[in-house]
């Protein structure tokens, strides 16, 4: 499956992506400039139908460092191992692991990749409704972990809308259910 980069307006990503069988595989680096320059890498893992296993994920900067370990359980309960080093201002890593109850998915802030999931899960590429999701959102780079609820809805043409929180943005996507165009977030540049 395809290794990609997206160039996204203050870093980039690369990452190497394996779908089969209802399932994804991604291990991935990024960087960034905001809020504070970071460096980020992660480990994704699904079960059947998309639905997340294993989000692990370490940021470092200047200074500090950060780590997550987010596991769904085949039962839906959630679980986040996190640790910190050194002054980061601003949320600390981790989060309460009970206010997940009904995500299926973690979405890692600034990564387009995460917005596959619930989009190969509901088939959104042929069409069909919108879709209400309530997520385990990452913030980046602190990686502290909160509930989201989010909503997707298929526009046609590859297009899915994306809205949480009073933002919104039509995404666009390739064949294979990866993001080409994130307005705001990230475009695709290269793909193999």
């Amino acid at each position: 499956m395809p290794s990609i980069v997206w160039v996204k307006d203050e870093g980039a990503e690369y990452a190497h992506v394996e779908l089969s069988g209802g399932r994804l595989s991604a291990v991935g680096t990024a960087v960034g400039g905001g809020p504070v320059p970071y460096r980020l890498e992660y480990e994704l893992l699904t079960g059947p139908r998309y639905v997340t296993a294993v989000l692990t994920v370490r940021s470092e900067g200047a200074g500090w460092t950060r780590s997550l370990d987010l596991r769904r359980g085949v039962d839906g309960a959630w679980s986040i191992g996190a640790d910190a080093s050194g002054a980061l201002e601003g949320a600390e890593p981790g989060g309460d692991a009970s206010l997940l109850d009904g995500a299926l998915d973690c979405d890692l802030g600034l990564s387009p990749l995460t917005n596959s999931m619930p989009v190969l899960r509901h088939a959104m590429l042929g069409g069909g409704d919108p879709v209400d999701l309530t997520m385990a959102w990452v913030s980046v780079p602190h990686l502290a972990v909160v509930r989201d609820a989010q909503r997707y809805t298929p526009l046609g043409g590859g297009v899915v809308r994306y809205e949480s929180d009073g933002f919104r943005a039509d995404i666009a996507f390739g064949s294979e259910g990866l993001v080409a165009t994130y307005p705001g977030i990230a475009r695709q540049v290269t793909a193999s």
